[in-house]
């Protein structure tokens, strides 16, 4: 090949560093491009959800973990709409170019698996963390939630971000059509999230079923943000974030794994 030398390394170094920058450029420039799309309407959906609740449990309901309901939902909402984002991104990214059969201009380029992977999980973090940041300044302004742990805030966003990200790129390794990436979407991803403490809890559940919940990897970036903000969680913010690390390793591992054979990307 002409890009790799008799010893096998590649003739602009071991980091193809401006193939890989052009490529975290692009996909951010994605959804930095239709901001209204990708940013501003996650955010109006957020709104909408504490606005719904808030109205239908009335003030009247008592007190979770020390803070009133609404504040106790922000974190998880905040979360949530993070990570959903984030599996978007990449989800969309690359569903969109095997569909449209332009994938080849990524596969084509000298650039690494391992690259590869961390451009498209580049541009899931920085749309979760963009739109993180900006649903932070909202609660703090609207609700008078401002975090509590900014480190563990950054942390659990850029985690949770990078799993549910590497979700986004497997489910589109995966699947062929959009058909396919919608049914993962619905009967897995959305179930997760919605199993992971965003609107409660676990300590209200049946105790047959709390086990399910920690079997749930969102739950601990939902548990580990609701304690990096509020400063209160259902379990320790280190154990959640030695899960979350763990999932992460998986993963992105399997992603990277997937890119290097060409798995349902080169057939």
């Amino acid at each position: 090949m002409a890009n790799v030398s008799q010893f096998g390394v590649r003739r602009f170094g071991r980091v193809n560093w401006l193939g890989l920058w052009t490529l975290i450029r692009r996909e951010n420039m994605r959804y930095l491009t239709i901001w209204q799309q990708t940013i501003f309407a996650p955010l109006i959906t957020a709104g909408l959800f504490l606005l719904v609740f808030s109205i239908a449990i009335g003030p009247g309901r008592s007190d979770v973990m020390g803070f009133d309901y609404v504040s106790f939902l922000a974190p998880g909402l905040l979360m949530m709409t993070v990570i959903q984002n984030s599996f978007a991104n990449t989800s969309s990214s690359m569903l969109s170019a095997k569909v449209m059969g332009s994938i080849v201009d990524t596969l084509m380029p000298p650039l690494s698996p391992l690259e590869m992977t961390v451009g498209f999980l580049a541009g899931g973090i920085g749309r979760g963390l963009v739109i993180g940041a900006v649903l932070c300044l909202s609660m703090g302004l609207s609700l008078g939630i401002w975090v509590a742990h900014p480190l563990w805030t950054l942390a659990f966003l850029v985690l949770g971000g990078m799993f549910m990200g590497a979700l986004g790129l497997l489910g589109s390794i995966y699947a062929y059509k959009f058909d396919q990436m919608a049914a993962i979407s619905n009967f897995v991803i959305t179930p997760l999230a919605f199993l992971s403490g965003t609107f409660y809890s676990i300590q209200a559940l049946p105790s047959m079923m709390q086990p399910l919940i920690h079997a749930n990897p969102m739950f601990y970036i939902i548990d580990g943000g609701r304690y990096s903000v509020l400063g209160v969680s259902d379990g320790s913010p280190w154990m959640a974030l030695a899960v979350i690390c763990g999932a992460n390793i998986c993963a992105v591992g399997l992603a990277w794994f997937w890119l290097a054979r060409g798995y349902r990307l080169k057939s």
